[in-house]
């Protein structure tokens, strides 16, 4: 009796071994998409939906046939490259590089196998991650927001809204598109016949120290260049902004949800499904190669007129006609 119970203990044993390396196996085999952001979780939280949304389509769904690893750099950009490594290092399936080139550039960097699938707001092109927007080639493919070409756009509303203001922009020079971006400012401000101060802030201190320098100048507006580490921060930004009456324009609709007097940018949210639709026929076996970069579907004009009345702005009928949304 004893022998026998001691024959079916080895045997029950033996048999929760192999279960647990069946286990790890199945787990091994099923898709990891590394999720590799400039951004932060929680400034990302509104928009991530719209992306397993995306993923559903597919026929992707998290915890039933692939899983998640995120990496995080929260605004911090030296970090991305050994956040780029490590997904690389752990053989995730593929890598989705969100919140600016210097995002998808750290992912390049780290990979010539792995797929990788973009979500950036600059031009893929300019920057050398891929070849061509219709045949990307390579292991590279996604979606671009061109956030920062509509620059110009976003100077003449300001200039619209407060017309005898003296313009500023705020860039953060360590993104790729600081130098791009600001030469597109200054061409767009001597354009329209103004000047444009250029300021420039890449942590909370430099943004405190950059705000209450523009505020010395009376009457001022101010452009917020697309920035990834901005958006991050743009209750600060906004706050900011309220705190020494500066009328002030964004790239992203939830600087203009969150008190911004005027937002000029893509959606976002579609986009970002698309990056997931993208992502999901990837796992299935097409190659990003193969698949086209593809660009933002609608361009929406957010203005915030609770926001107008509180800087004693009058916001002009031509703003108003082409809102596509008006916080009142």
């Amino acid at each position: 009796m004893g022998w026998m119970r001691r024959r079916e203990l080895l045997l029950l044993v033996g048999g929760a071994a192999t279960a647990s390396r069946v286990s790890r196996a199945q787990q091994k085999a099923m898709p990891v998409i590394g999720y590799l952001s400039s951004q932060s979780a929680e400034a990302l939280a509104p928009i991530l939906p719209a992306f397993r949304d995306g993923l559903k389509e597919a026929g992707y769904i998290e915890g039933r046939n692939f899983s998640f690893e995120f990496a995080w750099a929260a605004g911090q950009y030296d970090k991305l490259p050994a956040l780029a490594e490590d997904l690389v290092c752990r053989e995730v399936s593929v890598i989705v590089a969100s919140g600016g080139a210097v995002a998808a550039l750290a992912a390049k960097a780290a990979t010539s196998t792995i797929p990788i699938v973009f979500a950036i707001g600059d031009d893929p092109v300019q920057y050398g991650l891929v070849g061509s927007f219709n045949h990307p080639g390579g292991n590279i493919t996604g979606i671009t927001l061109f956030m920062a070409m509509l620059t110009p756009k976003r100077l003449e509303f300001l200039s619209e809204a407060a017309p005898a203001a003296a313009l500023a922009i705020l860039i953060n020079p360590r993104n790729p598109n600081a130098e791009s971006e600001a030469k597109n400012a200054q061409a767009a401000a001597q354009q329209i016949g103004r000047e444009l101060r250029m300021l420039t802030a890449s942590n909370e201190g430099e943004i405190d120290v950059a705000y209450g320098s523009i505020a010395q100048q009376p009457g001022a507006a101010v452009m917020i260049a697309t920035d990834p580490y901005f958006f991050v921060r743009r209750d600060r930004l906004v706050g900011l902004a309220a705190r020494y009456a500066l009328p002030s324009v964004y790239f992203h609709r939830a600087f203009a949800t969150a008190g911004g007097l005027i937002s000029y940018g893509a959606t976002v949210t579609d986009e970002n499904r698309i990056a997931g639709q993208y992502t999901g026929r990837i796992l299935a076996g097409e190659k990003p190669g193969d698949l086209p970069i593809l660009q933002p579907s609608k361009i929406e004009l957010i203005v915030n007129l609770k926001t107008a009345a509180a800087l004693g702005l009058t916001v002009p009928p031509s703003i108003l006609a082409r809102a596509d949304e008006v916080i009142e």
